[in-house]
């Protein structure tokens, strides 16, 4: 058995859902071989109320540690997600199939309510390998975190990033950094408006175009 911490576990489901017994089967398999530390499964016809905190309006939902899911998922799925939930390579890998199959949502709510998933999603654009698909979601979710604390927290990472050694990953910094609104950005962004690629040149360009101060 890992040492590491197995996940936790919640699924909201109703009596009529046809789904629902068959996730509801899987997730306490994986209850009995340790690998969800702990299940609740709550009926919301009767806690109509959970479902409303959770903002939940079809079944079966799942949440696997920070992970959340919906829909028909079966055993060896339930399982890959309970794994990738307990390590910081396992969320990205997450990130990576929610951006692939278009789930930005899931990945903004996310790092909304876990802002130290952020560093997964850095990582993601750290790597020259990443699907031009998921680079896109990663642009989108970094968006939605314009001046904010959090990504204003990560500048030491951005400016990491701004310094790598593939052009694409330098461009895409450009962006970030612009997203954060510091000064420290636009010294930055100036450097590279030099960089002898153009396509990063232009990135910064247009960088410092946009940015704004918070």
């Amino acid at each position: 058995m890992s040492s590491t911490t197995p996940p936790d576990a919640l699924l909201l489901l109703t009596s009529h859902c046809p789904h629902c017994p068959t996730v509801l089967q899987g997730l306490s398999e994986l209850v009995k071989n340790g690998r969800i530390g702990r299940l609740e499964a709550v009926n919301i016809e009767a806690r109509p109320d959970v479902a409303e905190r959770h903002g939940v309006r079809s079944v079966p939902w799942i949440r696997i540690g920070d992970f959340e899911l919906e829909g028909l998922h079966s055993p060896t799925e339930l399982a890959t997600w309970a794994a990738r939930a307990g390590s910081p390579s396992g969320i990205a890998e997450g990130i990576t199939e929610l951006l692939k199959n278009g789930q930005l949502g899931k990945v903004i709510r996310l790092i909304e309510q876990h802002p130290e998933h952020l560093d997964a999603l850095l990582r993601l654009a750290a790597d020259p390998d990443t699907d031009l698909t998921v680079r896109i979601g990663i642009s989108a979710a970094m968006e939605d975190l314009e001046h904010s604390d959090t990504l204003r927290d990560r500048l030491p990472a951005l400016l990491e990033l701004s310094q790598h050694t593939d052009p694409r990953v330098r461009a895409d910094a450009c962006h970030f950094l612009m997203l954060t609104g510091l000064p420290e950005a636009r010294d930055r962004l100036q450097a590279l408006a030099n960089d002898p690629e153009p396509t990063v040149r232009e990135a910064a360009r247009n960088a410092l175009e946009d940015l704004t101060p918070p």
